[in-house]
């Protein structure tokens, strides 16, 4: 089983997402340094992402939409914090217009996934954390727990 388990946490203002995989850390986290790896994982089956910049590197950035089955557009971007290899990725995850330029009128979030392999096994937690219970609210309503599940729930062809 891919996703074990999603908690939204609306007292500590995160989202927490833990997922199981029958392969070692190094190739879990191939899935998130390969852009072209994360297109075939980073949006539920019916919204996949394209990625348009990607520079993973601590301070670099990455761009990226997703195509709605209608052909409709919702774009994103992430700004690399904290990258130690095979373990943790910490970046800000926002909303982005047509352009990739942040949407201000959107929330902005922080979302750190760890990585811990054991027993032929590596457990990859993401714990996003919101702003405001408003941004975790607003988020909860567009779907993105069902969608990160949905999404995830893609990774295991991947490895």
């Amino acid at each position: 089983m891919t996703v074990v388990s999603t908690s939204p946490d609306k007292e500590n203002l995160t989202l927490t997402v833990v997922g199981e995989f029958n392969a070692p850390a190094d190739r879990v986290w191939d899935i998130w340094q390969d852009p072209r790896k994360l297109e075939q994982w980073w949006g539920p089956p019916t919204w996949p992402a394209t990625f348009t910049e990607f520079d993973f590197s601590e301070g670099g950035e990455a761009k990226y939409h997703m195509t709605g089955p209608e052909g409709e557009k919702a774009g994103g971007y992430w700004r690399f914090q904290v990258i130690e290899a095979n373990r943790r990725i910490r970046f800000l995850d926002g909303f982005a217009d047509q352009d990739g330029n942040p949407d201000e009128a959107m929330p902005a979030m922080v979302m750190e996934m760890t990585l811990d392999e054991g027993a032929g096994k590596t457990t990859m937690t993401t714990v996003t954390t919101f702003n405001s219970l408003e941004d975790l609210e607003q988020v909860l309503e567009m779907g993105m727990e069902e969608g990160i599940r949905e999404a995830m729930g893609q990774i295991d062809a991947l490895l």
